[in-house]
């Protein structure tokens, strides 16, 4: 299995777009543990084999435990994650398949009292961006297995 283009040489500019989304979200308002928690969550709905090694790898090496990734397709069903947890990977189930249910009222009443106006805003693009990654990495057939998190502020970026 290999990859099908270097996207990368392909269209430097859009990866340049792309990564100056990372940098702004390396720093945003909502806590390491959590983006990394929506973007494999985000990654595992879109079938992205890279991204869900990526970001698996990532969680781990900033603290999150197995019990914790094994249980995320099914994190409503289990107690591992906290209420604002659950709000976040709710919002990104929603807007991971938006054409579903365009993401109604009921589920933003259930979102919106654990996240402030920023971090919602801050949370819909770490889903955004993942969901764009998502759509390089499957398209064009990344191949899993070379990825190594990186360490910053503490925890893998």
């Amino acid at each position: 299995m290999g990859s099908r283009m270097n996207y990368a040489n392909a269209a430097p500019g859009a990866m340049r777009a792309m990564n100056s989304l990372d940098t702004y979200l390396d720093d945003c308002s909502l806590e390491p543990e959590l983006r990394e928690l929506v973007k494999l969550r985000a990654s595992q709905i879109n079938g992205c084999a890279y991204c869900v090694d990526m970001h698996s790898l990532d969680a781990r090496a900033g603290g999150e435990t197995e019990q914790r990734l094994f249980a995320l397709p099914v994190w409503n069903e289990t107690p591992f994650f906290s209420e604002r947890e659950r709000a976040a990977l709710l919002w990104t189930e929603q807007l991971t398949l938006l054409a579903q249910s365009h993401v109604p009222d009921d589920v933003f009443a259930q979102v919106r009292p654990h996240f402030s106006d920023r971090e919602l805003a801050d949370l819909t693009l770490v889903i955004a961006t993942i969901n764009a990654w998502n759509r390089f990495g499957v398209s064009f057939r990344d191949v899993p297995g070379n990825y190594r998190p990186a360490r910053k502020h503490g925890v893998a970026q």
